[in-house]
């Protein structure tokens, strides 16, 4: 009977240091696993603040691109004014100003391309991809035009939209409003509705 009792408790004994054992060792997984878990979510910190960075950047270099193709359109359009008006009109250019901005009284207008020909006075509104909204928008700026700047008075107003691409939506609005479209056509620029509008 002690015999059989003194095993019991040895097993017992064993059981228990098994038990102790797996303990600890679950104990050292669940550290090993916690100390991973916070490990990844230092490592997954680090990734959305580098991400929260570069986001920031690649909005602020769009900004400058899209600010830029703006200017670069005025760039290309204005120093081609001059030929385009001359072969189409077979006039001089006289005056040529580019990003010409005035404040009256609490409102500001800003006019890309202003030219003066013969007995005309061109307003150029430049985009680099012409939308039916810009229209509207320089139908407005149009009607002030004289109002800030009366010295153009004595000239005849044509008002022009130019674009690297005009749509044939956009051609046909401005026709209507008798503007001229101009456009890119490989290295040169040409008036799209010319023989639509009356001057």
């Amino acid at each position: 009977m002690q015999e059989v009792l003194e095993r019991r408790v040895d097993r017992l004994e064993e059981a228990l240091m098994m038990l102790a054992y797996q303990a600890t060792k679950t104990e050292m997984e669940v550290e090993r696993l916690s100390k991973e878990m916070k490990a990844f979510k230092d490592e997954m910190r680090a990734f959305k603040e580098e991400m929260r960075a570069f986001k920031n950047e690649m909005n602020k270099k769009w900004g400058d691109l899209a600010n830029k193709l703006g200017t670069i359109a005025e760039d290309i359009v204005a120093p081609g004014i001059p030929a385009v008006i001359k072969k189409n009109f077979g006039l001089e250019v006289e005056e040529l100003s580019v990003r010409r901005t005035k404040k009256l009284k609490e409102r500001i207008r800003e006019y890309d391309v202003i030219t003066v020909a013969g007995e005309y006075v061109f307003v150029v509104d430049v985009k680099s991809k012409y939308r039916r909204q810009h229209l509207e928008e320089f139908e407005k700026a149009i009607n002030d035009f004289f109002e800030f700047f009366p010295e153009y008075q004595k000239y005849q107003l044509i008002p022009v939209v130019a674009s690297f691409n005009l749509t044939d939506e956009v051609i046909n609005l401005a026709s209507s409003k008798n503007w001229l479209g101009l456009q890119m056509f490989g290295d040169y620029l040409e008036f799209v509705n010319i023989d639509k509008v009356k001057i």
